[in-house]
């Protein structure tokens, strides 16, 4: 049982979106995946872990390049889905559990890689997730999260963050690029690579994807709109072809853990 509120509310969520989630572009693109598989640059022989894998994606790409790949998520739907998955592609080298990102069930330096992808904005505690995720990562192993990210101006952030809660429950907030970057620095993380990168959503779509209900969903859609008047988040919200759209910004770090 989740030992939070929150944690049940991510996993109410996510058991209802698994499967629509699951093939969301931006988490199923496989040119994403191996975008940050390569920005990490794993060695053959290294022992990956996944927190909060979702339907396994990364798990997967490292498992196909790697020694071993472990996902761990809190969600048996979409670990289900990542179970499948695996069966899918026949790989043996990789396994699929149920935990809790703030608590990995793991010893200290068990693994050379630790890897987060679009989870932290679903976390209520970030930096005791990235703490755990280098506690269980060798000295020089390699720690990395991809997320999305808000305006460093505190208002526009919170004006996104405010409609993306209203679509999405499990949403706690999306950081800004310098918060996510500071994450790895309290943890005693050294950054040595990081690069953004852009994603249009479909309000509609996107609306969909989550079973927002219409009541939510109304008021997305007028605070979105406003954004696109008064530019309000940075999200650039546009109307076109009889629909709206705006931008999810995204940053992904990889960094080293010190030590012998």
């Amino acid at each position: 049982m989740p030992d939070s509120a929150h944690k049940a509310v991510v996993q109410e969520a996510f058991t209802q979106q698994a499967e629509v989630y699951a093939v969301s572009p931006t988490v199923a693109d496989p040119a994403r995946i191996a975008r940050l598989v390569e920005a990490i640059a794993p060695a053959p022989e290294s022992r990956v872990l996944e927190v909060a894998c979702g339907p396994g994606y990364l798990a997967l790409a490292f498992g196909q390049r790697c020694r071993e790949a472990v996902g761990l998520d809190l969600t048996d739907a979409l670990l289900a889905i990542a179970e499948r998955k695996r069966q899918e592609r026949g790989l043996a080298n990789v396994r699929f559990q149920r935990g809790d990102a703030e608590r990995l069930p793991f010893a200290d330096g068990e693994f050379d890689v630790t890897v987060c992808r679009l989870a932290l904005h679903h976390v209520e505690e970030p930096l005791r997730v990235l703490r755990e995720m280098a506690r269980v990562c060798r000295p020089q192993g390699k720690v990395a999260v991809e997320d999305l990210v808000s305006s460093e101006h505190r208002a526009r952030a919170d004006y996104q963050n405010r409609f993306e809660h209203l679509r999405d429950r499990s949403h706690t907030r999306t950081l800004s690029p310098s918060e996510m970057m500071g994450l790895f620095t309290a943890v005693g993380l050294e950054i040595e690579r990081f690069y953004s990168g852009e994603t249009v959503q479909n309000v509609e779509r996107w609306l969909a994807n989550s079973q927002t209900p219409p009541d939510r969903a109304k008021q997305v859609r007028v605070l979105i709109e406003r954004d696109a008047r008064e530019d309000l988040s940075g999200r650039r919200p546009y109307f076109e072809n009889g629909q709206w759209f705006f931008r999810h910004m995204t940053l992904a770090v990889v960094a080293r853990r010190l030590g012998e």
